[in-house]
């Protein structure tokens, strides 16, 4: 499925824990896929990718890991070729690359095993979505929103 996060209002921070919070739902999808059926499919690429954009940044780019400490890794290319992205020349170690790369996948494992969590717990909530997908093929925000709170309200 396709998910699209809109912006609640125009904001130029980002917080670590809305960063990290933002990676959990990415990483939704391919947790249901796990956790529905013991498997995955290709259909998570764009979420993995962004996904580890996302955290890769959080660590080299806002200094937002403890191991790592509050720095940056890498400068910024003014420069780059046409039809490449912006991209950072690396003035640190490989040492300093290793640690970098296993700060990343602990974080995503991290966030992975959070979103398996919160599916687990809401097992019949994502039930009824699925349900209502197969239904109407596309939910709108409203929707879902009255899906889920209707679910809590018989819950309570």
């Amino acid at each position: 499925g396709y998910t699209l996060q809109l912006p609640v209002e125009d904001r130029y921070l980002v917080t670590g824990e809305e960063i990290l919070d933002r990676v959990t739902m990415a990483l939704g999808g391919r947790a249901a896929e796990k956790l529905v059926f013991n498997d995955v499919t290709n259909g998570a690429h764009d979420d993995l990718e962004k996904s580890t954009k996302m955290v890769r940044k959080m660590i080299t780019e806002f200094g937002m890991s403890e191991s790592m400490g509050p720095m940056t890794y890498g400068t910024p290319q003014d420069q780059p070729f046409l039809g490449r992205d912006m991209m950072r020349e690396r003035n640190y170690s490989e040492e300093v690359a290793a640690s970098i790369d296993r700060e990343v996948h602990k974080v995503i494992g991290e966030c992975y095993s959070r979103a398996l969590e919160v599916l687990k717990e809401n097992r019949k909530v994502l039930d009824k979505i699925v349900e209502a997908l197969l239904e109407k093929e596309t939910l709108e925000a409203n929707q879902f929103e009255d899906l889920v709170k209707g679910l809590a309200e018989k819950a309570s």
